[in-house]
Protein backbone atom coordinates (compact mmCIF):
# COMPACT_ATOMS: atom_id res chain seq x y z
CA UNK A 1 0.00 0.00 0.00
CA UNK A 2 2.85 2.38 0.83
CA UNK A 3 4.39 1.86 -2.61
CA UNK A 4 1.04 2.45 -4.30
CA UNK A 5 0.58 5.74 -2.44
CA UNK A 6 4.16 6.76 -3.24
CA UNK A 7 3.62 5.92 -6.92
CA UNK A 8 0.39 7.90 -6.97
CA UNK A 9 2.16 10.93 -5.49
CA UNK A 10 4.99 10.50 -8.01
CA UNK A 11 2.50 10.42 -10.90
CA UNK A 12 0.79 13.59 -9.71
CA UNK A 13 4.06 15.44 -9.09
CA UNK A 14 5.42 14.37 -12.48
CA UNK A 15 2.29 15.71 -14.12
CA UNK A 16 2.65 18.92 -12.12
CA UNK A 17 5.88 19.92 -13.88
CA UNK A 18 4.60 22.98 -15.83
CA UNK A 19 6.71 22.72 -18.96
CA UNK A 20 4.92 25.48 -20.88
CA UNK A 21 5.03 27.90 -17.95
CA UNK A 22 8.70 27.27 -17.19
CA UNK A 23 9.69 27.41 -20.86
CA UNK A 24 7.99 30.76 -21.28
CA UNK A 25 9.54 32.25 -18.16
CA UNK A 26 13.07 30.89 -18.81
CA UNK A 27 13.38 31.66 -22.52
CA UNK A 28 10.96 34.55 -23.01
CA UNK A 29 10.51 36.07 -19.55
CA UNK A 30 6.72 35.83 -19.69
CA UNK A 31 3.98 33.71 -18.18
CA UNK A 32 2.20 31.99 -21.07
CA UNK A 33 -0.98 31.88 -19.00
CA UNK A 34 -1.24 35.63 -19.48
CA UNK A 35 -1.12 35.40 -23.28
CA UNK A 36 -3.16 33.89 -26.07
CA UNK A 37 -5.78 31.46 -24.81
CA UNK A 38 -4.23 31.51 -21.34
CA UNK A 39 -3.67 27.77 -21.56
CA UNK A 40 -0.35 26.36 -20.38
CA UNK A 41 -0.01 23.77 -23.11
CA UNK A 42 1.63 22.95 -26.41
CA UNK A 43 -0.96 24.59 -28.68
CA UNK A 44 -0.76 27.96 -26.92
CA UNK A 45 3.04 27.66 -26.78
CA UNK A 46 3.04 27.18 -30.54
CA UNK A 47 0.85 30.23 -31.08
CA UNK A 48 2.74 32.51 -28.69
CA UNK A 49 6.38 31.37 -28.89
CA UNK A 50 6.55 29.54 -32.21
CA UNK A 51 7.03 26.07 -33.61
CA UNK A 52 10.15 25.18 -31.58
CA UNK A 53 8.44 25.96 -28.28
CA UNK A 54 5.31 24.07 -29.30
CA UNK A 55 7.29 20.95 -30.17
CA UNK A 56 9.39 21.04 -27.00
CA UNK A 57 6.37 21.49 -24.73
CA UNK A 58 4.43 18.81 -26.63
CA UNK A 59 7.23 16.26 -26.24
CA UNK A 60 7.78 17.04 -22.57
CA UNK A 61 4.08 16.87 -21.71
CA UNK A 62 3.74 13.62 -23.68
CA UNK A 63 6.66 12.08 -21.76
CA UNK A 64 5.06 12.98 -18.44
CA UNK A 65 2.06 10.82 -19.24
CA UNK A 66 4.07 8.04 -20.84
CA UNK A 67 6.61 7.74 -18.02
CA UNK A 68 4.02 7.92 -15.24
CA UNK A 69 2.47 4.72 -16.58
CA UNK A 70 5.44 2.88 -18.08
CA UNK A 71 7.54 3.24 -14.91
CA UNK A 72 4.90 1.52 -12.75
CA UNK A 73 6.51 -1.96 -13.08
CA UNK A 74 9.77 -0.53 -11.70
CA UNK A 75 8.00 0.71 -8.58
CA UNK A 76 5.23 -1.82 -8.12
CA UNK A 77 5.25 -5.57 -8.60
CA UNK A 78 1.55 -5.87 -9.18
CA UNK A 79 -0.61 -7.26 -11.96
CA UNK A 80 -3.54 -5.05 -11.00
CA UNK A 81 -4.86 -3.93 -14.39
CA UNK A 82 -6.45 -0.80 -12.88
CA UNK A 83 -3.17 0.73 -11.70
CA UNK A 84 -2.00 2.04 -15.09
CA UNK A 85 -5.31 3.84 -15.61
CA UNK A 86 -5.29 5.27 -12.08
CA UNK A 87 -1.72 6.55 -12.48
CA UNK A 88 -2.65 7.91 -15.88
CA UNK A 89 -5.53 9.90 -14.44
CA UNK A 90 -3.33 11.24 -11.65
CA UNK A 91 -0.58 12.44 -13.98
CA UNK A 92 -3.17 14.20 -16.16
CA UNK A 93 -4.71 15.83 -13.08
CA UNK A 94 -1.23 16.93 -12.09
CA UNK A 95 -0.83 18.60 -15.48
CA UNK A 96 -4.21 20.33 -15.18
CA UNK A 97 -3.77 21.33 -11.54
CA UNK A 98 0.02 21.56 -11.04
CA UNK A 99 1.22 22.07 -7.49
CA UNK A 100 4.36 23.76 -8.87
CA UNK A 101 2.38 26.40 -10.75
CA UNK A 102 -0.44 27.67 -8.52
CA UNK A 103 -2.68 24.79 -9.69
CA UNK A 104 -3.15 26.52 -13.07
CA UNK A 105 -1.99 24.20 -15.82
CA UNK A 106 -2.94 23.01 -19.28
CA UNK A 107 -5.82 20.99 -20.65
CA UNK A 108 -4.04 17.66 -20.44
CA UNK A 109 -4.24 16.49 -24.05
CA UNK A 110 -0.54 15.85 -24.73
CA UNK A 111 -0.08 14.19 -21.34
CA UNK A 112 -3.19 12.08 -21.96
CA UNK A 113 -1.77 10.91 -25.29
CA UNK A 114 1.36 9.77 -23.45
CA UNK A 115 -0.79 7.79 -21.03
CA UNK A 116 -2.79 6.10 -23.78
CA UNK A 117 0.37 5.19 -25.70
CA UNK A 118 1.70 3.49 -22.56
CA UNK A 119 -1.61 1.76 -21.74
CA UNK A 120 -2.90 0.74 -25.18
CA UNK A 121 -0.63 1.77 -28.10
CA UNK A 122 -3.10 0.69 -30.78
CA UNK A 123 -5.89 2.68 -29.13
CA UNK A 124 -3.55 5.68 -29.14
CA UNK A 125 -3.19 5.34 -32.91
CA UNK A 126 -6.97 5.35 -33.20
CA UNK A 127 -7.23 8.51 -31.08
CA UNK A 128 -4.52 10.28 -33.09
CA UNK A 129 -6.19 9.27 -36.36
CA UNK A 130 -9.51 10.72 -35.19
CA UNK A 131 -7.75 13.91 -34.06
CA UNK A 132 -5.91 14.40 -37.35
CA UNK A 133 -8.98 13.66 -39.48
CA UNK A 134 -11.17 16.01 -37.43
CA UNK A 135 -8.68 18.90 -37.55
CA UNK A 136 -8.12 18.33 -41.28
CA UNK A 137 -11.85 18.46 -42.01
CA UNK A 138 -12.91 21.19 -39.57
CA UNK A 139 -9.72 23.13 -38.66
CA UNK A 140 -10.85 22.97 -35.01
CA UNK A 141 -8.03 21.69 -32.78
CA UNK A 142 -10.32 21.64 -29.75
CA UNK A 143 -12.91 19.50 -31.54
CA UNK A 144 -10.16 17.17 -32.72
CA UNK A 145 -8.91 16.87 -29.15
CA UNK A 146 -12.38 16.12 -27.82
CA UNK A 147 -13.23 13.50 -30.42
CA UNK A 148 -9.76 12.00 -30.17
CA UNK A 149 -10.20 11.72 -26.40
CA UNK A 150 -13.66 10.19 -26.86
CA UNK A 151 -12.17 7.56 -29.16
CA UNK A 152 -10.22 6.09 -26.23
CA UNK A 153 -13.09 4.94 -23.95
CA UNK A 154 -15.08 3.89 -27.03
CA UNK A 155 -12.25 1.57 -28.11
CA UNK A 156 -11.83 0.26 -24.56
CA UNK A 157 -15.57 -0.35 -24.18
CA UNK A 158 -15.68 -2.23 -27.48
CA UNK A 159 -12.52 -4.15 -26.48
CA UNK A 160 -10.95 -3.49 -29.85
CA UNK A 161 -7.37 -3.79 -28.58
CA UNK A 162 -7.82 -5.33 -25.14
CA UNK A 163 -9.67 -8.19 -23.51
CA UNK A 164 -10.26 -6.40 -20.21
CA UNK A 165 -13.94 -6.53 -19.30
CA UNK A 166 -13.57 -5.14 -15.77
CA UNK A 167 -16.31 -2.48 -15.45
CA UNK A 168 -14.01 -0.38 -13.24
CA UNK A 169 -11.38 -0.29 -15.98
CA UNK A 170 -13.98 0.83 -18.50
CA UNK A 171 -15.31 3.41 -16.03
CA UNK A 172 -11.80 4.81 -15.56
CA UNK A 173 -11.42 5.12 -19.33
CA UNK A 174 -14.63 7.14 -19.49
CA UNK A 175 -13.53 9.24 -16.49
CA UNK A 176 -10.35 9.95 -18.45
CA UNK A 177 -12.47 11.41 -21.26
CA UNK A 178 -14.77 13.33 -18.88
CA UNK A 179 -11.75 15.07 -17.32
CA UNK A 180 -10.49 16.19 -20.72
CA UNK A 181 -13.98 17.27 -21.78
CA UNK A 182 -14.21 19.37 -18.61
CA UNK A 183 -10.95 21.15 -19.39
CA UNK A 184 -12.39 21.96 -22.83
CA UNK A 185 -15.74 23.26 -21.50
CA UNK A 186 -15.10 26.81 -22.74
CA UNK A 187 -14.07 25.46 -26.14
CA UNK A 188 -17.29 23.46 -26.27
CA UNK A 189 -19.29 26.62 -25.58
CA UNK A 190 -17.46 28.48 -28.35
CA UNK A 191 -17.95 25.57 -30.75
CA UNK A 192 -21.69 25.67 -30.09
CA UNK A 193 -21.76 29.45 -30.63
CA UNK A 194 -19.54 29.19 -33.72
CA UNK A 195 -16.88 31.49 -32.27
CA UNK A 196 -14.10 28.95 -31.75
CA UNK A 197 -10.79 29.78 -33.45
CA UNK A 198 -9.75 27.60 -36.37
CA UNK A 199 -6.22 26.28 -36.77
CA UNK A 200 -4.25 28.25 -39.35
CA UNK A 201 -7.09 30.72 -39.90
CA UNK A 202 -6.55 34.31 -38.77
CA UNK A 203 -9.58 36.39 -37.91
Amino acid sequence: MTLIVASAIFAYLLGSIPSAVWYGKIFHGVDIRQHGSGNAGATNSLRIFGKKAGIIVLIFDFLKGFLAVSLIPYFLKSDNELLPMVMGILVVLGHIYPVFSQFRGGKGVATAIGVVVAVLPMAALGCIAVFILTVFLTKYVSLGSLLGALAFPVQVSLKLWNDISDPYYIALAWLFFIILAYTHRQNIQRLIKGTESKFGVKK
